[in-house]
């Protein structure tokens, strides 16, 4: 099941995607997809819907823009170096538990808004990476049960600008979470679509070059081991998102390193979770 927010930024309405590849409404049916919405239960009763009921928003020759595919996220968690070859690429130590930051959610984006450089950039970097939406509140849960409290997954571009994040003091805020920063989507796809997801080829390419290239597998702390680790300091609520970590491949790392400019096109892409592309722009 591919659940989605079509609409003008701020306006989003709540859809589906059916079997041919076009957007069914779920205004009605459900206020938006958040909240108790994400719920087990909730989405039990979404997918038992037969979808030629519901109305055509939008056929897939006409595609409206699409908002994130969560509403009124209230976290977004991410990992960092949770993949070793960019540990190596960035000439950080491998962690022994989770890197713990926080972007801010003012960053989020639908997955193909334009993506714009703040001023005083220079070194504005792409990060692909397999991000986890929680359907259910999440306190205390073990590895062996975490899954349950998951509603599904969806892609989270976690753009960066590198001399904000290393060079400017403090923690790394300032540099993840600048406005567009967060591009989020297509889709949610439930958990029953994705029964591994540390199984998961993750791409991205900046003007038609492939610059990262990579599979979930190669984690160092994989979906089931974040949500349970992360439960232990603070409640994950319905709607909250965990983006997992980035693999190789990033700007910074490249000999020499090579950032962002305006004019650029970004596409990105996890298996089974659809593909994002944004324009880049200057702000």
């Amino acid at each position: 099941m591919k659940l989605l927010r079509y609409g003008r930024p701020g306006g989003e309405q709540p859809g589906i995607l059916d079997t041919d590849g076009n957007i069914r409404s779920l205004v009605g049916v459900v206020p938006d997809l958040a909240g108790e919405a994400l719920s087990a239960e909730s989405l039990d009763r979404l997918r038992a819907i037969d979808l030629a009921t519901l109305p055509l928003a939008a056929p897939k020759s006409a595609p409206p823009r699409l908002g994130p595919p969560v509403g009124r996220i209230g976290k977004l968690m991410c990992i960092g170096l949770n993949y070793a070859d960019h540990a190596t690429e960035t000439g950080a130590k491998l962690p022994t538990e989770p890197l713990l930051f926080m972007k801010a959610t003012s960053a989020i984006v639908g997955p193909n808004d334009d993506v714009r450089i703040p001023r005083g950039s220079t070194q504005a970097d792409w990060e692909v990476e397999l991000g986890i939406i929680i359907g259910t509140a999440a306190k205390y849960v073990s590895e062996e049960e975490s899954l349950d409290y998951v509603a599904g997954y969806t892609i989270v571009h976690d753009v960066s600008e590198r001399t904000f994040q290393k060079d400017r003091g403090g923690q790394w805020t300032k540099g993840k979470s600048c406005d567009t920063f967060g591009p989020i989507g297509p889709w949610l796809v439930s958990k029953d679509e994705i029964p591994d997801p540390q199984s998961l080829n993750l791409w991205l390419e900046v003007d038609g070059q492939r610059r990262q290239s990579s599979n979930t597998r190669n984690q160092v702390f994989g979906v089931r081991q974040l949500v349970s680790y992360l439960s232990q300091f603070f409640t994950l609520h319905p709607g909250d998102i965990i983006s997992t970590g980035t693999p190789s491949g990033v700007g910074m790392g490249m000999k020499p390193p090579t950032f962002l400019r305006a004019g650029q096109t970004v596409r990105l892409g996890v298996e089974g979770l659809g593909e994002q592309q944004q324009r880049i722009v200057a702000d």
